[in-house]
């Protein structure tokens, strides 16, 4: 519209019955929009929406295990760490030592790699174990292979299932 006083643009936006908005304040002379205020913040948020729900938050599980686990004990916590993997977290194990259990970190070290071979087709090591004080830490994440497995069964299951007709 060019430049217009304020009256005549406030007149101008009234008898359209839209709002006048200040775009750039700092700009000589300012800058003002003629538009629907209230359908402008409604799209704003719907994209905000839509941007939260394409998002995926991380979730971070931890297990923790002591040197002198037992054997069925360490299988029932090896069952937790496979769970966590397949809902798609991440998995961080600790190994506690306690007192003369920190001369021995091969233990801790054994238990460790024994728990990535188990859960190998779930998870993959990334972090490997490294000692953090009087604890041995080795994070696990879900393999990426399963997850783009899971998408092609999923197409061809879509693809198998129904026929189409245009």
């Amino acid at each position: 519209m060019g430049i217009v006083s304020l009256k005549q643009a406030l007149d101008t936006a009234y008898k359209m019955d839209l709002d006048l908005i200040e775009v750039a304040s700092d700009a000589k002379p300012p800058v003002c929009k003629i538009m629907d205020f209230g359908k402008y913040k409604y799209k704003q948020d719907l994209m905000k929406k839509k941007a939260k729900k394409k998002q995926t938050q991380i979730v971070i599980k931890e297990i923790k295990l002591k040197p002198k686990i037992n054997d069925h004990d360490l299988k029932t916590k090896i069952k937790h760490v496979k769970r966590f993997l397949n809902k798609g977290a991440k998995v961080k194990i600790s190994v506690i030592f306690r007192g003369r259990e920190l001369a021995h970190t091969d233990i801790g070290w054994e238990l460790l790699n024994r728990v990535a071979l188990e859960v190998e087709e779930l998870g993959e090591i990334e972090s490997s174990p490294a000692i953090d004080r009087k604890n041995m830490v080795m994070l696990l994440a879900p393999t990426r292979k399963k997850r783009k497995g899971e998408k092609e069964i999923a197409k061809d299951e879509d693809s198998q299932g129904v026929s189409k007709e245009i």
